[in-house]
Parts: structure tokens; sequence; C-alpha cells
């Protein structure tokens, strides 16, 4: 079985101390686990990352977002290639509150996806539902079609993608989708990019909704749960540490 892929999402949260301080007790900690580990931090925080971690091989770094642009008059924004001069590996795009709070859209989405892959860099494609959506019984609809606009974009090199599954009720409350609900979503979405590609089963695809310390063993377990995407608990070295072992004793329990 492959090694999960835990990717700890910073949010706008930290500091150079901090920052320091976080990822040198996380790399004190990684030694001897069996995962793929990984952070995302705010873009002004990159070329840190880039010097603290340039030299070992345990954990790499992404960013929050990228533009759906190559460059030109788009002020604020920070492309693909810009990404890549700073060691990128990873880059989140569609995460819910970039859908909510900037309007993202699903061709957004697919097109941030495409230039990140043109540079080099894995996009880690951030799907879900609300509440109300849930309640609606629209969940496998949602999650299908956004999914499907990254499809369409970029099915030429589609197993190179990282898929994230994050339910928006989940993110931030408190709440937790139960490991059933979980692995249901997952396994609609695995049989989907099936339906894509034949190397379908080289794509992972993460939790992201409020995975901590104590609820990661269990929805790791799940057969279609490749890893997780961690918010509030990759800013506590013991939490990440902990989730990060959680998914080195998952890989060994299968």
């Amino acid at each position: 079985m492959k090694q999960k892929l835990i990717v700890g999402n910073w949010k706008m949260n930290g500091s150079l101390a901090a920052n320091q301080a976080l990822l040198r007790g996380v790399l004190d900690g990684l030694e001897g686990l069996r995962v793929n580990a990984a952070v995302c931090a705010p873009a002004v925080y990159l070329p840190q990352l880039q010097t603290i971690l340039k030299d070992q091989g345990v954990l790499a770094w992404g960013a929050q977002d990228v533009s759906m642009h190559e460059e030109g008059a788009f002020t604020g924004e920070i492309s693909a290639e810009m990404l890549r001069e700073f060691g990128v590996r990873y880059a989140i795009v569609g995460h819910s509150e970039r859908r909510h709070y900037h309007a993202e859209q699903d061709l957004h989405v697919a097109l941030k996806a495409q230039l990140a892959l043109k540079a080099g860099i894995t996009p880690i494609v951030c799907v879900g539902e609300t509440q109300l959506e849930r309640r609606a019984g629209l969940t496998e609809e949602v999650v299908k079609r956004q999914l499907a606009a990254v499809i369409r974009t970029n099915g030429h090199c589609l197993s190179e993608i990282v898929v994230a599954y994050e339910p928006i009720w989940a993110i931030g409350s408190g709440l937790t989708a139960t490991p059933a609900q979980a692995q249901q979503v997952h396994a609609v979405l695995r049989q989907q990019l099936k339906a894509a590609t034949a190397q379908a089963d080289r794509i992972a695809i993460v939790y992201g909704g409020s995975m901590n310390a104590t609820n990661a063993l269990t929805l790791l377990n799940q057969p279609d749960i490749d890893g997780g995407l961690i918010g509030g608990a990759a800013l506590k070295v013991s939490d990440f540490l902990a989730i990060l072992a959680a998914a080195s004793q998952s890989v060994t329990a299968h």
C-alpha cells in the first residue's frame, strides 16, 4: 500500500519566528515515520521555507493558492512559475475559503490546476459541499461537478493531481464527517477518476474536514482515504506529529 499524504495548511497564520520553531519541531519528530508530508504556507513565507527545508527530503512545502494567469497586469497575483522558483512542490487550488470569499468558480480552479501542472507543481484540488447541499442530498452531485471541471481541463495529466475532499460544514466548525461519511464520498471521487484515467490509482484523495490527532487514525484507515489536508492542527507541533504518526501507522495496518 502506498504511503499516506499529510499536508498542513497554515492558512493566514505564522511569523518568521513561529514558523522556524514549528518546522524544526516537525522535522525532529518526522524521523522514522513512513509518510509523505508537506506544509502549505502564506506566500510571503515561501522563501523562509525554502531556506529551512531545502537540504532535507522528508518535508515538502507548498503554496495556498496560485494564479490562473501565467503573467501580466494582475496585481497581487502569484504565478505558478514564480512559485516554482521557491521550490514549491504543491499548490492548493479551489479551497472552500477561496471559493466562498473570492468567488472562485469551477473553471477558475481547473485553470489554476492546469498552470500548476505546467510548472511541475502538484495541485491539491479541493472539492466539497455545504451543509445545505448535504441536507438536500446533493453531496455527490456537487463534488462530482467540481472535479469534472478539473478533469475536462487536465485530462492528459490527471494522474499528477491530488484531490482533497473538504466538506465545508466540517471546516473550522468542530464538526467532522464520520469515517463512513468521508469514505462514501472518497469512493465516489475514486470511481469518477477511474472513469477518466487508467492511472487513477496514482491519485491521492485526502480528507480535509477537521482531521485532528484524535480522529486521524480512524479516518486514515478507510480504504479510499489516502491522507489529510490539515488546518488548525498543523500549527501545533505535537498535534501535527500525532497525525503524521497515525498516517505512518495506517500504512502498516493494511
